[in-house]
């Protein structure tokens, strides 16, 4: 078997699109009054058939046989192909209008190096050169003379071989950009479609091809007649106008070509390029089977690889089994319930044949089966899927989970596993594939589970973690003085798959989240600070919040899959999520206006302080006071910190990490604070003031939208306006940021699909360069590291 060095593409020369061609095309009619092609038209069936029953009068083949062949138009006047025009302008520059030979010297090769060091004096003939001037997209100008198709033809004829070879010019004689003889492409490439009114509707490419049939037959006989040349000229512009379009119809300076609707027409250049072309849209990506999409909902009741598929998915996806000894009754049964699930849809014989299970026929096919046939059943509990959420920005959007069949209509997920999707539930959509072989059902299980995929390879932390009430709950578990009877614990524990013998009548909180944990030590810090210790899988000291067991910052989570793996971090995890929602629901909390209360005097204490950096900005405006404005918030942080109840349910939620942060609440109960547009205070607006109800160079900070108020107190209109902008501003730039940063990130993989891990273990390119001697520079997997690090005390 060959192997393919190269492709190289050239120029189709007229002799070549001659021989490829089967029909001149000389008629710019599609069909006789009978409907049938006509002989030498746009449609003639010689260029193949769209139509059943119809046979190609080249080949003999039927629809779906025969391939299609080309036509060709002979154009009367040459036209200038528009995407090569700037390739024939270099040649133009570089070579002499007289004898055709190359004006830069003898030393200088390449087209583009020929072009810009051209000599004014041919250096062979002596002939003065004029400026060549090119109007996009297809218009030179030598001096002021336009140069018409013909005349550029014959300048081209004139280059040698030897000439083009020291341009470095490949791929065919430069003559070759000019177009004399267009080929037609064959039917199948533009079929024709009947409507549900019995009218055909013909393709783009076929409607552009009929004006240039039309434009092309009228000039000739024009030609034949004599007439004046202003017209031909015009006629000629026309038929430019057409060939341009019918190749790429986004060109500058010339208007689309468009459809009766106004719609601007597909041409050649169009199926190709963009996201909606033939090699993004249908090659690189394309339409798959076997896939399903819905919206999501959450489940925390669910194991953290598996998702909840609705029944209806299930009877609809299929999983082709293979029938043997040891599963034939069980198959049998399958295709008696048919269409009830779990059922069967299609059979597989060992010829290939293909049956569908109906109630008519399920008896028969299911006395049929023998080992060897392949039953296609109902998805079930336990199959492998792929789920993914788009845009897919990382290798985690797509992974491995088991199915669990459920009712009702939309996809269930663990919100552990929100984190790596970036999903949430307000409408998100997810698409489930289900693999169709054993090869791929294997590699989803031990490549792709998402058991396997808890670290993120980015920061080397857990991507999948504890989130919201699951933090909520656990804290209020584990925080000191929590005890509970032998009843409630076993209540707690029931939910969980933990299995142990309860021998005391009371328990700590923290000794019954020790049941959840394999045998560990860890030492770490809460987020406010306070030290959490664990010997020997005990909780002693501390209680559990964001830093210990929350996604992207878990560090005992962390420390579980390192030492015991991705399944038993799976395990505590899990188990974890049903213990905290199972307590929350006997020791729930809310959140009111009261858990944003605080003393009067500690609230005129911020008003205080707040009213002195306003006047102390007001007397001496400055960069020093202006950045002290700006800080306000952290100083009513400060305040707030110290004042504000420590059973506030909205501060315990900001201070261990599940919802919102201290800022957030200071906001609320003292000061807003400066809003800022693009990093600075706001001063856009009126001549010489933001708003109409400030003086023109207003000093006070409130015309420049500092916010004095916090939100529990209310905000004056003013206030809530510039709020209104700040807000805006971010609803923009995530609008704008998601654009520029998918295109970023399509330029990266582009540049970086082809590098590879070589059997070597360095890190190559697709031309065998080396990128990295080691993987990772330093040999160590992120995956299977911590913070990137491998911690020995750790893994003694």
């Amino acid at each position: 078997m060959h192997k393919i060095s190269e492709v190289e593409f050239s120029l189709l020369s007229p002799a070549q699109i001659r021989k490829l061609s089967v029909v001149e095309i000389t008629r710019p009619e599609l069909y006789d009054a009978d409907g049938y092609p006509v002989e030498h038209g746009i449609v003639d069936s010689r260029m193949g058939v769209v139509d059943p029953g119809v046979t190609c009068r080249t080949c003999g083949y039927r629809l779906g046989e025969c391939m299609g062949h080309f036509g060709h138009i002979e154009l009367v006047k040459p036209v200038i192909h528009p995407v090569l025009a700037p390739k024939i302008y270099l040649l133009l520059q570089a070579t002499c209008q007289k004898c055709g030979r190359v004006l830069a010297p003898s030393d200088v090769k390449g087209l583009s190096n020929c072009a810009k060091n051209a000599e004014k004096e041919c250096p062979f003939c002596g002939t003065k050169q004029e400026k060549i001037k090119f109007d996009k997209p297809t218009s030179f100008f030598l001096g002021k003379k336009e140069l018409s198709a013909e005349e550029i033809r014959k300048w081209l004829e004139k280059i040698t071989d030897e000439d083009l070879e020291r341009l470095k010019f490949r791929g065919g004689r430069p003559e070759w950009m000019i177009i004399t003889i267009l080929p037609v492409p064959p039917m199948t490439m533009r079929p024709s479609i009947i409507l549900e009114t019995g009218e055909r509707s013909e393709d783009d490419l076929t409607h552009k091809l009929v004006d240039i049939v039309r434009i092309n037959e009228r000039l000739k006989r024009i030609l034949e007649i004599g007439g004046p040349d202003f017209l031909i000229k015009d006629i000629i512009e026309l038929l430019q106008y057409h060939v341009s379009t019918y190749i790429n119809n986004e060109l500058a300076n010339i208007p689309p070509a468009r459809h009766r609707s106004g719609r601007p027409l597909k041409t050649l250049a169009q199926r190709l390029i963009g996201k909606e072309g033939r090699f993004r849209f249908n090659l690189t990506g394309k339409r798959v089977n076997f896939s399903a999409r819905s919206v999501i909902s959450p489940d925390n009741f669910i194991s953290i690889n598996e998702v909840g598929v609705p029944e209806v998915v299930a009877k609809t996806l299929t999983v082709p089994e293979v029938v043997t000894e040891d599963n034939i009754k069980e198959m049998k049964k399958l295709i008696l319930n048919a269409d009830k699930y779990p059922g069967a849809n299609y059979i597989v014989r060992t010829d290939g044949l293909r049956k569908r299970i109906t109630n008519e026929t399920k008896k028969m096919i299911a006395e049929e089966i023998i080992p060897g046939y392949i039953v296609e059943r109902h998805m079930q509990d336990g199959d492998w899927v792929i789920f993914n959420r788009q845009p897919s920005l990382h290798r985690m959007s797509m992974m491995g989970c088991k199915a669990r069949i459920m009712p009702d209509k939309t996809f269930r997920l663990h919100l552990c596993t929100t984190t790596p999707y970036n999903a949430d539930f307000d409408g998100d959509e997810m698409n489930l594939h289900i693999p169709q072989t054993e090869e791929a059902r294997v590699e989803v299980k031990y490549l792709m589970d998402t058991n396997k995929h808890i670290r993120t390879p980015r920061y080397g932390l857990p991507i999948i973690g504890a989130k919201h009430d699951h933090l909520m709950g656990i804290y209020f578990l584990t925080k000191d003085n929590v005890k509970l009877s032998k009843k409630e614990v076993a209540n707690l524990l029931m939910v969980t798959d933990i299995d142990v013998e309860l021998d005391k009548d009371m328990y700590t909180g923290k000794e019954v989240f020790s049941f959840l944990l394999p045998k560990i030590n860890f030492n770490g810090k809460t987020k406010t600070g306070e030290e959490v210790i664990i010997k020997d899988g005990i909780l002693l000291k501390g209680y559990i919040d964001e830093n210990s067991i929350g996604a992207e910052k878990g560090e005992l989570l962390s420390k579980i899959e390192l030492l015991y793996g991705g399944d038993e971090a799976a395990r505590f995890l899990e188990n974890l999520t049903k213990l905290s929602l199972s307590f929350l629901m006997t020791n729930a909390y809310s959140i009111s206006l009261e858990d944003y209360y605080l003393d009067l005097e500690d609230q005129k204490k911020i008003e205080k302080v707040v009213s002195e950096e306003i006047d102390n900005y007001i007397k001496m405006p400055s960069d020093e006071t202006q950045l002290k404005l700006e800080q306000l918030p952290k100083e009513v942080e400060k305040i707030v910190k110290l004042k504000l109840s420590k059973n506030s349910s909205a501060r315990i939620a900001a201070e261990i990490g599940a919802r919102g942060s201290l800022i957030s609440v200071s906001q609320i109960i003292g000061c807003i604070g400066q809003e800022k547009l693009k990093g600075k205070k706001i001063t856009r607006g009126y001549y010489g003031r933001t708003l109409p109800h400030f003086k023109r160079k207003e000093i006070n900070p409130a015309a420049y939208g500092f916010v004095k108020n916090g939100y529990k107190k209310g905000i004056s209109p003013i206030e809530f306006f510039f709020d209104a902008m700040h807000g805006r501003e971010g609803l923009s730039d995530t609008a704008l940021k998601t654009r520029q940063s998918g295109y970023l990130e399509r330029r990266l993989v582009n540049c970086l699909h082809d590098i590879k891990v070589a059997k070597d273990l360095t890190v190559r390119d697709e031309k065998n360069r080396i990128i990295q001697f080691t993987p990772f520079e330093n040999n160590i997997n992120p995956y299977r590291a911590s913070k990137g690090r491998i911690e020995v005390e750790d893994l003694l």
